[in-house]
């Protein structure tokens, strides 16, 4: 092991963590606590970013009628999301795909506006500011595990429609619905996989060498 490395249990507790986290949609109300909230927005800002231009913005929904709004697009966007899987709508409609109404905490992580003055890193991959805002939404992710809360990334939804809902400068683009906060459990497997929606695919079939489709 590196002289720079965590110690063993540092490093399982680290692996545990990244093994169980799964995108939570089953919530059981209650709250999470503001210094408990505070760590994990401090480690979604230490998050790698390109060019160190931290694209990042959370936006901490707290009101009714804005969640009852949020819910509406999620909803309107599952529908459409069922009609254009065809012969899959139906079981589609089964799956429980958010829980807007039900987290404690819900927020919306955004790409902030002005991206385009930003070059270093983005000249031929400007996508890159998109990759910097995963990053931070996976530390959350990974924090929130360790705290032993749930979060699930909802992506079901029109970002023009969200961005005007809440008011976003012209430029942003919000990227996630973050449904956050204690469950009654977690899920032993990813939903998807427990449904029988899909299969994960083994890591073999993701490593190729000096070539794609090669084989190591």
């Amino acid at each position: 092991m590196s002289d720079h490395g965590f110690s063993d249990a540092e490093r399982q507790a680290l692996y545990r963590a990244i093994a169980e986290r799964r995108d939570m949609r089953h919530f059981a109300g209650g709250s999470v606590a503001p210094e408990v909230m505070a760590r994990l927005l401090r480690a979604a800002h230490q998050a790698p970013s390109v060019g160190l231009m931290q694209p990042w913005r959370f936006v901490r929904i707290t009101t009714p009628a804005l969640r009852q709004g949020i819910h509406g697009l999620v909803e309107a966007e599952r529908v459409r999301t069922a009609e254009a899987l065809g012969e899959r709508a139906d079981a589609f409609m089964k799956l429980k795909v958010e829980g807007v109404l039900e987290c404690a905490e819900l927020w919306v992580a955004a790409l902030m506006d002005g991206r385009e003055q930003y070059i270093f890193g983005r000249r031929t991959l400007p996508e890159m500011d998109l990759a910097s805002l995963a990053c931070a939404i996976q530390n959350l992710w990974l924090a929130a595990r360790a705290e032993g809360l749930g979060l699930g990334w909802v992506s079901l939804f029109e970002p023009a429609a969200l961005a005007r809902l809440l008011g976003m400068p012209d430029g942003a683009k919000p990227l996630a619905v973050l449904c956050l906060g204690p469950v009654h459990e977690f899920y032993p497997a990813p939903m998807l996989v427990q449904e029988g929606w899909a299969q994960e695919k083994p890591l073999s079939e993701m490593i190729f060498e000096n070539h794609w489709g090669q084989q190591p």
